[in-house]
């Protein structure tokens, strides 16, 4: 049964077209799924079904009936409309009660009444299978992926028949997704609309019914998603074949000597020393399930933590343990996983945080040079293909390729001949993924010795040489990627033996 119907849907900001006669239909019990670029239109189609903002053309119907052109949020709230966002709404000095029943507290006399307060909220949370999750606990003290489901668990308080999930994965964890995207699908179960959003393309084919794919604005196609491949879905938001994702190997040459060499190496809380040697124009993968300790590893080779026992060396050359800056001074970048919360500084320009590493060597007799900065900064940037208006606008306003490209050039400025990338592209849609994935190849042809930890294992077996295997902190497995398999390394990384039983 149709819930929602657009058609010739059209909106434009001056001469920029965002949405070029759009079509689209969301149906009771299906998951139909929105697919596109960063640009792409996704996220002005979103504002448009919950009222944000005024379609300028076009018919949109909610079971037969036609929605005004100017809308307020309240008008598809009350028609059953709601959307949950990667940004979210709670408040979080709040308890997980006041913030599922703000606005509707129980009350009598101008009291809240604490019983009928806790009663509605463990009903409401109950719904996402949070029914002993203690209410009066504040949002801030809660797990990322708790939180997400309390936002969830608040918006199906107004018993919505039509729910949109924008990114709401970007910041779980893989077993955290996987629970999310089982309660989505036990959502569909249920007859509600879902309209899904998402950069992964493995949870669109996971749980997806149907998908329209958008590009520039316009839908190139509506299909069941079992019509589609990855390629072919990928083909159709970049509108190009693609025929090789990766970058090909076949350009890069490497060293017989390792330029990276770990020895003994045990991060903080780590029974188990690894050894670990990556030469220059090599790149190596790290796989391992969810605290097989990948992160963890980077971080110490960095100095961010600082290990328990072991050696870095860059090019033969000892680093001290413990201290990033003399880590970045041997030689060694880190870009973590969470760009925005611990690589990035969102309040500076572009250009500024591509500096920020190496001030010494921009500044004169203490004082920075702003013209020495842009040339050292912008030829770089400009290398890169950085898509910026300007290097003088606000980092926080580019897309998350853009971003890793910013942190990149921050690292490549500062000299750096060893990169370790953490989940490099996490929050980052498939045309910006394959832009990634290059960049790092002319890292390497260029002579870098590069480090990937990444929780999709097709990007590892796409984009490496090798892939070592963590399990809780143990190196159980050094495969060639040309070898490897999805099945094999999941084997590996969750029993710690290969398939025919050997360790």
């Amino acid at each position: 049964m149709s819930l929602v119907q657009i058609s010739g849907l059209r909106k434009a900001f001056g001469a920029n077209v965002a949405l070029a006669d759009v079509s689209l239909e969301l149906r009771a019990g299906e998951v139909h799924c929105l697919a596109g670029e960063n640009g792409a239109g996704k996220s002005t189609l979103i504002k448009v079904l919950t009222g944000a903002l005024k379609r300028d053309a076009g018919e949109y119907l909610v079971d037969g009936s036609p929605m005004p052109r100017s809308l307020t949020p309240a008008v598809p709230r009350a028609a059953g409309i709601a959307a949950v966002y990667q940004e979210l709404s709670l408040l979080p000095e709040l308890s997980v009660a006041e913030n599922l029943l703000m606005g509707r507290f129980p009350a009598r006399g101008g009291v809240v009444r604490r019983g009928p307060l806790r009663e509605q909220a463990v009903d409401r949370l109950s719904r996402v299978g949070l029914e002993d999750l203690d209410t009066t606990r504040s949002v801030a003290e809660l797990p990322a992926a708790t939180r997400q489901l309390v936002e969830i668990a608040k918006v199906l308080g107004d018993d919505p028949r039509v729910l949109i999930f924008d990114e709401p994965t970007t910041a779980l964890s893989g077993a955290e997704a996987e629970a999310l995207l089982r309660r989505i699908t036990a959502l569909r179960d249920d007859g509600v609309a879902i309209l899904y959003v998402s950069h992964r393309l493995e949870e669109m084919f996971e749980i997806g019914d149907r998908v329209t794919v958008l590009r520039d604005g316009g839908v190139t196609k509506t299909a069941p998603m079992g019509e589609f491949t990855e390629d072919t879905l990928i083909a159709s938001m970049v509108g190009r074949d693609v025929e090789e994702l990766y970058p090909s190997a076949s350009d890069r040459t490497e060293q017989s000597t390792a330029l990276l060499r770990v020895r003994g190496l045990r991060p903080p809380g780590s029974p188990h020393a690894v050894d670990l040697d990556v030469r220059a124009g090599e790149i190596v993968g790290i796989a391992g399930l969810l605290g097989a300790g990948r992160s963890e590893l980077l971080r110490a080779v960095f100095g961010a933590d600082r290990p328990e026992a072991g050696t870095v060396e860059v090019d033969g050359k000892q680093v001290p343990l413990g201290k990033p800056r003399e880590a970045v001074r041997s030689g060694i970048g880190l870009l973590s996983e969470d760009r925005k919360e611990l690589g990035l500084l969102p309040e500076l320009t572009i250009r500024e945080n591509v500096s920020v590493a190496s001030l010494t060597g921009i500044a004169s007799r203490g004082l920075l040079s702003r013209r020495r900065e842009a040339e050292r900064v912008d030829s770089i940037l400009d290398d890169l293909r950085l898509r910026a208006g300007s290097y003088d606008q606000p980092v926080s306003t580019l897309s998350g390729g853009n971003q890793q490209k910013v942190l990149v050039a921050r690292w490549l400025l500062s000299g750096v001949r060893v990169l370790l990338f953490d989940e490099p592209t996490k929050g980052v849609d498939v045309g910006a993924k394959a832009e990634l994935y290059a960049l790092i190849g002319d890292l390497a042809s260029r002579g870098f010795a590069i480090v990937v930890v990444s929780s999709y294992l097709p990007e590892l077996l796409g984009l490496v040489e090798r892939i070592l295997v963590l399990r809780a902190g143990q190196l159980v497995g050094d495969v060639p990627a040309a070898e490897a398999t999805e099945e094999g390394l999941l084997r590996l990384a969750s029993t710690g033996r290969l398939e025919n039983g050997a360790a």
